[in-house]
């Protein structure tokens, strides 16, 4: 018996595995492919150029891989990929990459939880096991490393990257790079200290976690100078997730967003 709903339109180039659930009204266009167990829901769009993994659930009125809301767009081939065990709700729409600029690829990995009304521009590069809440928007070329929650009502600059485990808070805007393991609020944002609570959730040890914030302090609360250079090589050295914060630092093309004068 089909697991696709008499009602759904389906280009014949399509590609769908035969364990594919798809709903009522569903429109899915040419190019596109759709890994076993995944599961569609009714009035979904998903208009073409595009390669969906295994074990996703994409919810109602999801729109997947619509053209670039991108002036420079001019109607070269482009696609958006999707990896496997993401949850996609209701009215999330992510586009398809661009050429100018681009790579001609939005990607999305595995085991994302994508909540309402978010929205994943042209040529974002979204890594594994993150969480965006409802109403967060990555503009164009934005880059999401693993492990990361944004909070609702997140915006995220065009161009900035975000680094792993790293939670930024309810509205806030960054115009500049979040790096790994920090937490940032407001608008613009700013660094509030490590992200303790989801380092612990991952769990990062006490030793590592101590290292961190002290690399913290010494980056962004203490003025530079060549003590403060020596003991961040040491602990680099000790620390692969020091080396993995200064290296993240060191290659930020927008610069990182300031610490707050009111952080720990």
């Amino acid at each position: 018996m089909s697991k696709i709903h008499t009602t759904a339109i389906i280009d014949k180039s399509c590609d769908i595995h035969p364990s594919v659930e798809i709903g009522a009204y569903t429109v899915i266009g040419p190019n596109v492919t759709i890994g076993e167990d995944t599961v569609i829901g009714p009035h979904v769009v998903i208009t073409s150029d595009c390669e969906i993994g295994k074990k996703n659930k994409i919810y109602q009125f999801a729109s997947l891989a619509e053209i670039p809301q991108d002036k420079k767009y001019e109607g070269e081939d482009c696609k958006l990929i999707i990896g496997s065990g993401n949850t996609i709700r209701e009215y999330c729409t992510i586009n398809r990459g661009t050429r100018a600029g681009g790579k001609s690829i939005t990607r999305v990995g595995n085991n994302n939880w994508i909540m309402a009304y978010v929205h994943i521009a042209h040529d974002c590069v979204v890594g594994d096991y993150n969480v965006m809440s409802n109403a967060t928007s990555l503009a164009g070329h934005v880059e999401m490393g693993n492990n990361i929650v944004l909070a609702g009502y997140v915006l995220i600059h065009q161009f900035c990257r975000i680094g792993n485990y790293s939670f930024a808070g309810m509205g806030a805007a960054l115009n500049q790079d979040l790096p790994p393991y920090l937490l940032a609020t407001g608008s613009f944002a700013k660094t509030h200290g490590l992200n303790r609570e989801g380092l612990r959730r991952n769990n990062f040890d006490q030793q590592t976690i101590n290292a961190l914030h002290k690399a913290y302090k010494l980056i962004f609360r203490s003025s530079n100078n060549p003590t403060n250079t020596k003991e961040l090589e040491a602990l680099s050295k000790d620390f692969e997730e020091v080396s993995i914060l200064l290296n993240f630092i060191e290659k930020s093309d927008r610069g990182v967003i300031q610490s707050s004068k009111q952080d720990e």
